[in-house]
Order: structure tokens, then sequence, then C-alpha cells
């Protein structure tokens, strides 16, 4: 697919007539889109599964189609110096010169290559290194990543995309060996997983090893050649591939993480590992956009779980649970027989349903708040079986520029247990609508944002909004006749908070995973599976954690700015207009451009 290119604006007397009457062309006016189409274009050609994710592998792209991301060393090196030669380019550029509209986009994208040239430079982690310290774990690594990947975001429509499948297969093999060989070198670094996260990632490439007729890398293209009427040696050439190539190389992966699982160490913090404490303060202010400290984020942590906790007092007491401490009457909940889905797949099967009928509750309230809202289709699905073990607990996957499939939120129901109906609906609008599938579409839609833009994560914004989007489910009436629904609204507010405190814990302040897993039973009555999981997950990605509740608090205090700077002309269209007006941007920048607003308005 050709990008789509803005022409470059000109100055307001494009064609000036010059004192002896001749034409003149004055000097174009400086535009950050033609760079910033030559490094959306530079990134896809290193990430061919972003340009999948994005639809970005058809007509003159079709051969990122066959390819996977190069996790060689070569192959992240050349990422490094793509990072590094695009902040070059951009810095050279004029910001003060930009049209007014340009600089939001031109301060985002350069705050993006500061933050990943600081993560680069610790020179340890994934191709994607802004996430995790850690190249293999039970959620970064090829492994975990590309089963999925083929079986979902892979279109098989003609013989070239099944051909363009066989080959992404055994490029799979080759990303496994990149992983192990980088897994190798950093673990003998001292780069090392804590060994409960070894566990979870040994276990879970035990559940890929297997048979041939068993893997969804066969059966996917197997299954998906015959329905368009390919021939049958698809599956067989697929299994071909996974009996030489794949499976003898997640078992080269399996045993070079039971290796390093034998010498790990249990702590569970990043400061114990080559510059720990370090990393951690790069990855907070890449995760969170924000210069707060580890201290200061930490303090705010307990301040606003006070806050919340007296909330949920009050709302708990009008239900009749009035005994024990805020923590304990919501575990009561949790352990409510009308409250569960059984913990068989039919009862997942109707956890998914509710979660459904509960995104299709909320799109008639959309246009009360919304003045746009995203062309895009978006549905609830299940996490797959092989990896949800230690996955999220929930997630997102935003739809294909084009739309050729829909937005996903995938809840993880290893145990029904963890969710509770009281708990589905909060997550159904953070991950969904009006949450990220609502905001990423409305950017991926928007053209006046540029394609890179577009496709430049910001964790605070995001989640931030993620986290918004349940208030503001609340304030549209989802929960009129849903006083449990509530409840269950401002507990998992109160958990952000408590992530403040457990993420800065864990890093900073050297808790154990189970001290950590704790306070979040203590403090929110969380089932142990359920904190535990979660905090494995802090373990991997360090500073993320603290992305969501620092954000949903700036877009608050905006909030709250505005309708007392407007009075009675506040209007919460334009307000949603202006935050979501570029996308996915760092807070301060954020920041700015409210105050832009404002001072318009």
């Amino acid at each position: 697919m050709a990008l789509n290119r803005r022409a470059l604006m000109l100055s307001a007397g494009a064609l000036a007539v010059t004192a002896k009457g001749a034409w003149a062309q004055p000097a174009a006016v400086p535009s950050t889109a033609p760079l910033f189409d030559r490094f959306f274009r530079e990134r896809l050609n290193l990430d061919p599964q972003a340009a999948t994710n994005l639809g970005f592998d058809k007509g003159p792209d079709a051969a990122l189609k066959s390819r996977l991301n190069d996790k060689s060393e070569a192959g992240k090196a050349a990422r490094r110096a793509m990072v590094k030669d695009q902040l070059a380019r951009l810095m050279a550029l004029d910001r003060a010169a930009l049209p007014s509209g340009e600089r939001v986009g031109y301060d985002a994208i350069l705050y993006s290559l500061q933050s990943q040239a600081a993560i680069d430079a610790f020179g340890y982690g994934g191709a994607s290194s802004t996430s995790s310290p850690y190249v293999i774990s039970q959620q970064t690594g090829a492994y975990q990543e590309v089963p999925d990947f083929l079986d979902t975001k892979h279109v098989i429509d003609t013989a070239a995309d099944a051909d363009a499948y066989l080959a992404r297969l055994g490029a799979f093999a080759r990303q496994l060996d990149d992983d192990t060989e980088a897994f190798r070198g950093e673990t003998g670094r001292g780069v090392t997983p804590p060994d409960f996260i070894l566990d979870l990632t040994l276990d879970q490439l035990r559940k890929t090893l297997v048979y041939p007729e068993s893997s969804v890398m066969v059966t996917s293209i197997t299954r998906r050649a015959a329905a368009k009427g390919l021939p049958a040696r698809y599956g067989q050439d697929a299994t071909k591939i996974y009996v030489e190539a794949v499976g003898p190389a997640l078992q080269r992966q399996i045993e070079a993480v039971r290796r390093a699982r034998s010498g790990a160490a249990h702590d569970a913090g990043v400061w114990r590992i080559k510059d720990g404490e370090a990393w951690y303060r790069a990855g907070l202010r890449a995760a969170t956009t924000t210069a707060l400290t580890p201290e200061e984020i930490h303090a705010l942590g307990l301040d606003q779980a006070r806050s919340l906790s007296a909330r949920l007092d009050a709302l708990l007491k009008a239900q009749g649970l009035s005994q024990g401490s805020v923590g304990a009457r919501i575990k009561a909940l949790y352990a409510d027989p009308a409250q569960l889905y059984p913990n068989t797949d039919e009862g997942k099967r109707q956890a998914i349903a509710y979660c459904n009928q509960r995104l299709d509750q909320m799109r008639p309230l959309l246009p009360k708040a919304f003045s746009r809202l995203p062309p895009y289709a978006f549905e609830v699905r299940r996490v797959p079986l092989a990896t949800e073990a230690g996955a999220a607990v929930a997630f997102s996957q935003g739809p294909p520029v084009d739309g050729s499939r829909p937005g996903l939120v995938y809840i993880n129901l290893h145990d029904s247990a963890d969710w509770p109906r009281f708990a589905l609906a909060t997550t159904v609008f953070h991950e969904g609508l009006p949450g990220h599938q609502l905001e990423g579409g409305l950017a991926l839609s928007n053209p006046q944002i540029s394609l890179l833009q577009k496709t430049t994560g910001f964790s605070a914004y995001a989640e931030g909004w993620g986290l918004y989007a349940e208030q503001l489910a609340d304030e549209l009436g989802a929960y009129a006749d849903d006083p449990l629904g509530r409840i269950g609204y401002l507990k998992f507010q109160l958990f952000r908070a408590n992530r403040l405190v457990v993420d800065t814990g864990l890093h900073h302040l050297r808790w154990s995973r189970e001290k950590a897993a704790a306070y979040f039973v203590e403090q929110e009555g969380e089932t142990p599976l359920f904190a535990t999981r979660e905090v494995e997950r802090y373990c991997i990605q360090p500073g993320q954690a603290c992305a969501y509740k620092l954000g949903h608090s700036t877009i608050v205090d905006l909030r709250n700015q505005a309708r007392k700077t407007l009075g009675p002309r506040f209007d919460i269209k334009a307000f949603h207009d202006m935050v979501l007006a570029n996308g996915r941007i760092p807070l301060e920048t954020l920041k700015s451009a409210a105050a832009a607003w404002l001072a318009k308005a």
C-alpha cells in the first residue's frame, strides 16, 4: 500500500510579484511530512511484522509479507543505527520554523527517539527494548509472539499468501535461534530473569513444542489453505518445516533457558541486573513520559490509594458489605458464586459473550461525549491457551489501517475466578470502547496525523486514556443499573494506584514477588493467582505499570482545569477532540497542547 503523502505547505504568498514585476517562488515552509514518511518506511522495512499488523504488506509492499523481524545481532544493530540516524535528522529540522500544527508531532517523535536511544545505550533487551530488559521471558521472545501472529494476523487468501506463510515459518526458526544466542550472551553478563519467570517461560515453551498435528503453526495454514481451495501441500510443507527447523530450534531454546534457570536468583526487581537501577529510571521516563522519581511515584500511589479506598468503603457499605477492610470485602465479592463463571470452556465462552454484550451496550452512549467515532469493528476474544499462563490479564490489539480485520480485546481466562462478572465491564471499557480501541481507532483513521505518529506508542497517554475511559463510562451511565459494576470500576482504579506502589516497590525498594503480590491481595482483595501474574508482568516490564495512573491523573487534571477556565463554555466533546487530536503523545506534550487550546478557547 502506498503511503498517503501530504504536500509540503507553502507560505501565504505562494507566488509573489517582485518589485521588477517578475514572478518569484518563495522558500517553502519547512515540514515534518516528508521526513516522517521516510521514517515510517524505514521502520516498516526493519519491522515487517508491524507492516502486517497495520495492513502494509500488500501491493508494492507484498515482499514484507514473507519476512519476520531480524532478531540477529546484525538486525538489532541496524535498528539501533536507524534510531540514532533518525534522531539526528529530526534534530536538524528547525522546530521554530515548522507550522504550529506540526510541532506536536515533532515533539512526540523526538521524545520517542530519545527514549529509545537511552534504553539502547544499555546494550541488552529485545529488539524493542523499551518494554523489557529481557530478550526471553514469559512475555518476550519470538516463541511468545509469532505463533499467534501467524495464525491471526497473517492473512491467507491466495497461493502467494500461503507461500509467504511458509517463508515466515522458516524465518521463525531463525528468530528462535537468534533469541537463544542473545539470551545466552545476556545471561552471561548477569542480565537473567528471576527464577520464577524462567519457570513460566519453560512452561510456555514446552506447550509451544508439540506434535505437528497439534501445533497452531501447522493447523492454521492447513485449515485456511483448504478453505481457499489451495493444495494440501501447504499443510505438508508446514509440517516439514516445523519438524526439521522450528521444533529443533524450540528444543535448543528450552535447553538454554533450563540451564539459565539452574543459577537464576529469586530477587524480583530489575535492580539486581547489570546497571539495573539506571535502567529502571530510564524505563520509568520512557513509560510515564514524566521526570518523576521512583520516590515521588511511590508516594503518589499511596495517596491516591487512600482516596479511592474511602470511596469504595462507602459503596460497599451501600451494598450491605460493612465488615472488615476494603480488601477483605472485595475479596468476599470475588468469592460470591453469583459473580463467578464456571472454570470450564463453556463458562469461559459465557464470560466472553458477556464482554461483547457490554461492548455493544457502550456503543450508543459514545455520541454523548465524542464528535467522531472510529470506523472499525471491535470484538472481545479469549487469550490463546498456549500463552495464557504468562500473558497479561487483559490487553488490546488495534485493527490494521484498512480495517481488514477488527480491533481485538483479549481477556485472560486461565482461571475464571480471576474475572468475576462485576470486574469484567470496566476492563472491556478500558481495552475496548471508549478506551484503547476508540482512541487508537480515531488516530488510525485521522488523515491529519502522519502514519509515523499513528504507529508510535506512549504508554502513559494510551493507558492513561484507557483508565480515563473507565471513569468516562461511569459518567456516561454504564453503571446506572449495575452498582456492583461501579464497585468493579473503582476497584480497578485502586488497582492502578496500587500499581504505582508495587512497581516502585519491586524495582526501587527491592520488594520480593511474594510481598508485592500480598500487597494487592490485602489492599484490594485480589485473588493470589491474579496478583502474582500481575507482579510477574511488572518484573518483565519495569516502569510500564506506572503509566496508567499517571496518565489518567494528567487527563483528569487537564479536564478540571478546562472546566474551571471555560465555565459554561466547556464542551466535553471539544475537550476530547483536543486530547485525541494528535494520537498518542507524551504527557508533557499533551499539557502543552492543552494550554494552547485553552488560550485559543
